[in-house]
């Protein structure tokens, strides 16, 4: 195949993947930003976590509300657990890798806080100990998956909230992921600091 039509067949995979997930998932993710905002009022924080491409999509969400995301406005508290080196390889020396993100939600989160916890195949065995960790603190979970959302799917409960990307390459589900994250700092802007340019 030569390399333009395979550019071509990214782009519009990807641009499917974006308009399936739209259809579907639209109003899950007014609903997940409108959470995160009425926490963060509350005085809440939200903890991000994930592998891979998914630990970068974590540290770019907390980026985006500890500085800024389109308009000047007061920073919001995140923290991405994926950045603490330290933090990271101690846990897993000391416990388990699966234990990397549970052990600092533990520590960091509180009731009234919110974990998002990003995986695309939904099995993640340390995001899921992230999302058991926040259920007892009384926590809330939004969870990005992709596929049929895997174990978390099955795993989230109460007020805890599943968007998952109409996808089952791991691209294509990454990149319907930084569509949704960037959705959600412009969703939780408007409701926080009032109407924002689109």
């Amino acid at each position: 195949m030569p390399p333009l039509q395979r550019i071509e067949n990214h782009f519009t995979a990807s641009i499917e993947a974006k308009q399936r997930t739209l259809e579907t998932m639209g109003p899950r993710i007014v609903q997940a930003a409108e959470h995160l905002a009425e926490r963060l009022r509350q005085g809440g924080k939200i903890l991000a976590c994930g592998n891979g491409g998914s630990a970068a999509d974590a540290q770019h969400f907390a980026a985006e509300l500890v500085n800024r995301f389109e308009i000047e406005r007061p920073g919001l508290p995140a923290i991405a657990l994926t950045t603490d080196s330290s933090a990271l390889t101690s846990i897993a020396n000391d416990y388990a890798f699966e234990q990397i993100f549970a052990r600092q939600v533990r520590a960091l989160g509180r009731r009234g806080d919110v974990l998002l916890a990003i995986s695309t195949s939904g099995h993640s065995p340390n995001v899921l100990a992230a999302i058991n960790a926040a259920r007892e603190l009384g926590m809330v979970t939004v969870a990005l998956t992709g596929r049929d959302g895997g174990r978390m799917a099955s795993q989230l409960d109460g007020e805890s909230l599943e968007i998952r990307v109409a996808a089952t390459a791991t691209a294509r589900i990454q990149e319907v992921h930084i569509l949704i994250i960037h959705c959600l700092c412009d969703l939780v802007d408007q409701r926080l600091f009032g109407e924002v340019r689109p």
